[in-house]
């Protein structure tokens, strides 16, 4: 289970606000991808709170209301669209979602908590750490309010382009998403750059 040991740490080294920074939505076929940066208070605890892909639906929904409602933390969330996806990279796009989460929180954070690689050009002091959602507390709460705001994303698209699933895929690219992409080609939703969508975009001009 994720700790404060690392946001402690750093803050005994005198960085008082220490952001959590985690993204969601980098695999799929279709979709934005989503980050958010979490300040927890000192000594915040939560029993069941750990990285998003360890946790069902429900439980994700549960933490992230509890985490929204509690006044005490500090919650910033933010996207790259697919264009951007499409134009810059998946990778690139991703770190444009963080920093605009990061731009989002009323203060700037002395120091972040970065789930992954060191981000080069990243406007702020970080700490990146492989599996940090496993690890730091901080960048386990914005693994979940990352997915959670991106699986609500993806269920209201469902509305708007019905014939992708996109309420239970979230745009993964599951069989049934698959079979639904080569039926009908791909939608403004899906990103041109990954495949199969590209050669399908060319196949359905």
């Amino acid at each position: 289970m994720p700790t404060l040991k690392i946001e402690n740490r750093l803050r005994s080294a005198g960085h008082v606000r220490v952001a959590g920074i985690d993204e969601a939505g980098r695999g799929p076929l279709a979709g934005p991808v989503m980050a958010a940066a979490v300040i927890l208070p000192p000594k915040y605890r939560h029993p069941h709170l750990n990285d998003s892909k360890q946790l069902n639906e429900e439980a994700r929904e549960e933490i992230y209301a509890e985490l929204k409602a509690d006044l005490r933390i500090i919650i910033s969330c933010a996207e790259a669209t697919v264009e951007e996806i499409d134009r810059l990279n998946i990778l690139r796009a991703s770190h444009l979602a963080m920093e605009r989460a990061v731009r989002g929180l009323p203060h700037p954070p002395d120091i972040c908590i970065i789930d992954g690689l060191p981000v080069r050009g990243f406007p702020w002091p970080h700490e990146a750490v492989v599996d940090g959602d496993c690890h730091s507390l901080s960048v386990a709460a914005a693994s979940i309010i990352a997915k959670v705001e991106r699986d609500r994303h993806m269920r209201a698209m469902a509305n708007q382009f019905p014939h992708y699933a996109f309420h239970t895929n979230k745009g993964y690219g599951t069989p049934l998403h698959l079979t639904l992409l080569r039926e009908h080609g791909p939608c403004p939703l899906h990103r041109r750059s990954f495949q199969p969508v590209a050669q399908l975009h060319l196949n359905f001009g």
